[in-house]
Parts: C-alpha cells; sequence; structure tokens
C-alpha cells in the first residue's frame, strides 16, 4: 500500500468514475484501474463496484477511504506545521463572496499578504448557491455568504460559521428626501422603485416584504453592483441591502449613498458567515485568513454603527 494508491481511491470516490479520477490526477485511466486493482488485491476486498454509470463504493470500501481521507488530512497538517517552524506561510487562497462584504473581503486579503506575501490569493463575487457548489467542487476554499439555519440543514457535507451579525437596510441617494430620516416605515418605501441584486436571500426577503405591505416596483435586477449603485446615486430608484453592504473605506463612507433602519417588527437578525467542505482539511493559509477576516468584518462594523 502506498500514497499514490490512497490518493487514486479518494479522487474515484470524489468523482464517482476512474476516467474522472484519471482526469483530475492527471494520469491514464490504465494507471487508475491498475492502482485500484492492486489495493484491491492486497487488501483483499472490493472497494468499489464498477459499472456503466461510473464507481460506488462498497460498504467495506466506504470505511477504507474515510480512513484514506484522515490520513491525507494528517499529511497535509504534517506539510503545514513544518512551514509554521519556518516561520512562513505559502499556498492559494480561494475566496469567494456576495456582494455585500467584497470590500472588506479586499481589505483583509491585501493586509493577510502583507504579512504574508508568499501566499495566491484569489477572489470571486458570485451568489449564494454558486459559491455552495464552488465549494462542493474544490473550485473554492472558503465561502462568504449569509448563513440561516434552513440553509445548514440542506447542505450536509459543508460545515459554516458565523462571522457578523447584521440586518437588511435600505439604501438611498445622499441627495433623496428620505436621507433625511434616520428610519423608514414600509409603508414610505412603497412608492419608490427598487433596484436589486440577484441574491437567494434578497428575493426571500423581499418576496415577504411584499406579501405582508403590499406590491414593490422593481426597477430591475442584476448581479452588477456597479448598476445598483448608478440608479441609487441617480434616484432612480433605492435599494435593500445588508448593512454591513453599505461599509467603504473610512475616508469614502456613505459618500453616495445613506442607510437607513427599516422599521419592521421583530426583524430577524442575519448572520453573514464563511462556508467550506466538511470533507477536505481547512488549510492553515485559510485557517489564518478566517481569524483576520473575523478581526476586520467586527471592527469595520463597530465604525458603520459608530457613524450612524
Amino acid at each position: 500500500m502506498n500514497l499514490e494508491q490512497l490518493e487514486s481511491i479518494i479522487e474515484i470516490a470524489k468523482s464517482g468514475s476512474l476516467t474522472k479520477a484519471s482526469q483530475s490526477r492527471h494520469v491514464t485511466l490504465s494507471a487508475i484501474s491498475q492502482s485500484l486493482s492492486s489495493l484491491e488485491a492486497e487488501l483483499g476486498i472490493t472497494l468499489f463496484t464498477r459499472s456503466r454509470m461510473g464507481a460506488a463504493p462498497t460498504a467495506e470500501g466506504l470505511s477504507i477511504i474515510q480512513k484514506a481521507f484522515e490520513i491525507q488530512k494528517k499529511l497535509q497538517e504534517i506539510q503545514e506545521e513544518a512551514q509554521g517552524y519556518a516561520n512562513t506561510m505559502v499556498g492559494n487562497l480561494r475566496l469567494a463572496t456576495i456582494p455585500g462584504p467584497m470590500n472588506l473581503l479586499v481589505t483583509a486579503v491585501a493586509r493577510f499578504k502583507k504579512d504574508y506575501p508568499q501566499i495566491r490569493p484569489e477572489i470571486a463575487e458570485k451568489g449564494s448557491q454558486e459559491i455552495l457548489e464552488d465549494i462542493r467542487h474544490d473550485k473554492i476554499d472558503i465561502g462568504l455568504l449569509i448563513v440561516s439555519e434552513s440553509l445548514v440543514q440542506k447542505n450536509a457535507g459543508l460545515v459554516f460559521e458565523h462571522l457578523l451579525e447584521g440586518k437588511m437596510v435600505v439604501g438611498v441617494s445622499r441627495k433623496s428626501p428620505l436621507a433625511l430620516k434616520q428610519s423608514v416605515t414600509p409603508e414610505e418605501l412603497l412608492p419608490y422603485p427598487f433596484v436589486l441584486y440577484n441574491d437567494e436571500y434578497v428575493k426571500r426577503f423581499v418576496d415577504d416584504f411584499a406579501v405582508r405591505y403590499g406590491p414593490i416596483d422593481i426597477l430591475f435586477t442584476t448581479n452588477n453592483t456597479d448598476a445598483i449603485r448608478s440608479a441609487v446615486r441617480e434616484e432612480m430608484a433605492v435599494t435593500i441591502g445588508l448593512d454591513y453592504s453599505f461599509i467603504n473605506e473610512p475616508n469614502n463612507l456613505r459618500e453616495d449613498f445613506v442607510a437607513l433602519h427599516i422599521d419592521i417588527p421583530k426583524q430577524q437578525p442575519i448572520y453573514l458567515g464563511w462556508v467550506q467542505s466538511e470533507e477536505r482539511h481547512f488549510a492553515r493559509v485559510a485557517r489564518g485568513f478566517t481569524q483576520r477576516l473575523k478581526y476586520d468584518l467586527r471592527n469595520y462594523h463597530e465604525l458603520f454603527l459608530a457613524r450612524e
């Protein structure tokens, strides 16, 4: 038995196919098949049932594959501990976020990169469902999104953690008459057109708002934040978003926008959190970054509240 064989069965289990596993590991199908057959012969058990539909773990295979995952994680921990002794941190850091906290994420990444110049960050802005799918398919390491109880229940195999508690607010142009207020009622908002970010949580909030208070005039829905900012800035519409969506760099804080409380009784708190895969090892780079992110998010949120 060797590490190459363990890596092969892990990849077969993840992809459900010897062909896909060979492509992922950049080896021939014959090499993957031979590696699996050799391990099965050595162990004296069948790890996978092969068919035209792919490869499915046997009952015995599931136990062996789980232990192979554990060995892989331990090897990664050994490598990272050795890096720690060398007082350095290296590796890729693949991140994705919903639009609201993007500027905070960029700030956190920049500071983290300054302390650990050998890391290689990648940042993408996506919707919640796309982030979840990318985590499942190992396209990103950490995703930032709205964490709800129902989301956790529907996504077995993923790990969620709260980072910051927030609430939904309305964003209006500083030139709008509404900007003179500290809060606004749903009834006061109904005459205004809305521009909305195309995200599942925003849609649910607005749908519930319409049911409770009446029809909403939606000017447009988009995943382009610049288009939303432009429409609000020019007083064509108002927008609904999380309170930390309106946090900018301190010198530009609320230069064009005013974020107002919405007077909705018993508005439930909303949690920004991170998500990662339960199966994959949480790399040292990712662990270190989440600690930095928690610190930055809380500091910026306190600054936002202090300026209200």
